[in-house]
């Protein structure tokens, strides 16, 4: 009662800011973006309406399961301290509206894309919700296991553009499925490892090697970013796209591997926020790359 009272005496600019938060808008974004992505790569021509409704059905099915996954954790959300502003914790938003908001972004994003696309799309947005939002998000204090549950759904949004264009799961689609589950696993070490020690407190058992920020930690990091090289000529080898890309590809591959060294020579937290950032850049610009040699 006393987190709804509050909440509804927000001004209507910061409530619209709490729910905006709680829908991770910049990384609901980001999912948008790789659902566009697959389907402009997938299309002969591209039909702007169906673009703009997977775009938008990724957005909003992404803002579900975030706040799904912010609706389970908010007790655990509490104690770290990167994650005790948000807006359940703080009681700007109550469970309620929460509630509310992640049922109409679903019902809402669902719809769209069984207007626009087709029934396999669908299945495979809803399949997603459920894996990140009720597999993933337990999965968090079991242990290292979670990264790979979290792969998946993290690297469904490219796939689901693909099928939204096509119907189907094509080689290509695994192509681009590939690159983007491989990705995650430094993507997500490396926040693991910044973020160890508000981790800690939640029991969140995100790192491999029993946990420990350590070399074999850091040697797996360097693996799984070694990989991305061969994977991402694999669009320009099967045609998908061209040489041009293959070469972005293959430069922003090397460079992101070649950031993993400093870690397995430091083990500190500042060569593992340079992974991080690294991260962020690598995909959306391999991505980017890929639709401009492909237009």
């Amino acid at each position: 009662m006393i987190a709804g009272q509050l909440g509804n005496t927000l001004p209507v600019t910061a409530r619209l800011r709490a729910f905006s938060e709680l829908l991770k808008v910049r990384l609901s974004l980001l999912v948008a973006f790789s659902c566009a992505f697959g389907f402009v790569l997938a299309s002969r021509e591209v039909n702007l309406l169906a673009l703009l409704c997977v775009f938008t059905g990724g957005f909003l099915v992404s803002g579900a399961s975030i706040t799904l996954n912010q609706i389970f954790e908010r007790d655990l959300d509490k104690v770290m301290r990167r994650t005790m502003r948000r807006p359940l914790p703080t009681s700007r938003v109550s469970v309620q509206e929460a509630w509310i908001l992640a049922g109409l972004c679903l019902t809402a994003g669902i719809t769209l894309l069984m207007l626009y696309t087709n029934l396999l799309t669908v299945c495979l947005s809803l399949l997603s919700m459920v894996l990140y939002s009720f597999v993933y998000t337990p999965l968090k204090r079991v242990g290292p296991i979670a990264v790979f549950v979290g792969a998946i759904p993290g690297a469904l949004p490219p796939l689901l553009g693909w099928t939204a264009a096509t119907g189907s799961i094509s080689y290509e689609a695994w192509i681009i499925f590939g690159i983007q589950f491989i990705w995650q696993f430094p993507h997500f070490w490396a926040i693991a490892w910044v973020a160890d020690d508000d981790y800690k407190k939640a029991g969140f058992k995100l790192l491999p090697s029993g946990g420990r920020k350590d070399l074999n930690t850091a040697i797996q990091i360097m693996i799984y970013t070694m990989f991305l090289i061969p994977l991402g000529l694999l669009p320009a080898t099967f045609g998908i796209t061209g040489i041009y890309s293959a070469v972005v590809a293959t430069v922003c591959g090397v460079l992101f591997f070649a950031q993993t060294f400093s870690l397995m020579r430091d083990v500190n937290h500042k060569s593992a926020l340079r992974i991080m950032f690294g991260s962020f850049v690598y995909l959306p610009v391999v991505q980017i790359a890929y639709l401009l040699d492909k237009v």
